[in-house]
């Protein structure tokens, strides 16, 4: 029976260090649980035989918890978890590819700072360098940086 008990010790305590690392990292609790459920197998093991036993025991307990932590890190597990693919993207989307700096246009909303200007039959949405400027004033553009059109 006692061998039994050693056994389960050891192997639940193996199992939860295994859990860990492989499915459910940085949680801590449940590797922390493992190896105080291991040690308790240690110290069965020292008080339910002879202390020459019970240091080949806890000889091959260390050796097999050291290779389930070398197997979690070096066994690529990580790699099924973590994230492969980027966010692509930003501020820039094209939506002022079709204007050059110096065009003219006019405001079809108040512009107070930031307000509507019409360059072509296209409406965009604008910041004026200088401050209010009236609806149905003409405008130019004297910066764009990616999707900001700055005009005067």
């Amino acid at each position: 029976m006692t061998i039994v008990i050693l056994a389960s010790l050891l192997i639940i305590g193996l199992i939860l260090l295994l859990i860990e690392l492989l499915f459910i990292p940085g949680t801590t609790f449940v590797g922390i649980f493992g190896m105080i459920v291991s040690l308790a197998g240690v110290v069965y093991a020292f008080s339910a035989f002879d202390s020459e036993t019970a240091y080949w025991i806890v000889g091959i307990s260390a050796i097999l918890n050291l290779v389930a932590v070398w197997y979690g890190f070096s066994s690529g597990i990580w790699k099924r978890f973590s994230l492969k693919t980027s966010m692509q993207g930003g501020a820039f989307d094209g939506r002022t590819s079709a204007l050059t700096i110096g065009m003219v246009g006019t405001a079809v909303s108040d512009i107070k700072p930031i307000g509507k200007a019409a360059f072509g039959d296209v409406s965009y949405e604008v910041k004026s360098e200088g401050g209010f400027i009236e609806v149905g004033k003409t405008v130019s553009i004297i910066k764009i940086e990616n999707n900001k059109i700055l005009v005067k």
